[in-house]
């Protein structure tokens, strides 16, 4: 049987993975994925502001070895998740989806493959004085 599958013939990458910047973020989905050295969650992330980039969704990692918890707790933290499930060193999948935030995105390549990069948090209240000061240094560095 053949199947018809739009845009295969192309190797150009997909817009999507090739955004990068400050957007107001929030989570789709979070599962877990077990590996012997270092286990991670999957996020998808919904982009809701800027509004040209609105409806684009992300996908990256966030690791839960011993050396990277600090980045998990910072983006729990900042996304507004239960303090008191993090207190118990709990994190559920589900409570994690709808959470909004604030991520810096770029990409990273290693071994010829590209990987999105989750480089800094902050809590969606400040997504109005941060979307300020990231549109005036883009003015002033084009």
């Amino acid at each position: 049987m053949k199947r018809h599958i739009p845009g295969l013939h192309s190797e150009n990458l997909n817009s999507d993975d090739n955004l990068e910047g400050v957007f107001l973020v929030r989570v789709d989905r979070a599962f877990y994925r077990w590996h012997p050295q270092r286990p991670f969650y999957v996020l998808r992330l919904a982009v809701l502001e800027p509004r040209e980039y609105q409806g684009h969704s992300l996908t990256g990692r966030l690791h839960c070895t011993l050396k990277a918890l600090w980045k998990l707790r910072w983006f729990l933290r900042d996304f507004g998740y239960d303090p008191d499930m993090m207190g118990k060193d709990e994190v559920d999948e589900k409570a994690m989806r709808g959470l909004r935030g604030i991520a810096r995105i770029s990409h990273t390549t290693l071994n010829g493959r590209c990987f999105l990069n989750l480089g800094g948090f902050a809590p969606a209240s400040e997504w109005d004085e941060i979307s300020i000061s990231v549109a005036k240094s883009q003015e002033v560095n084009p």
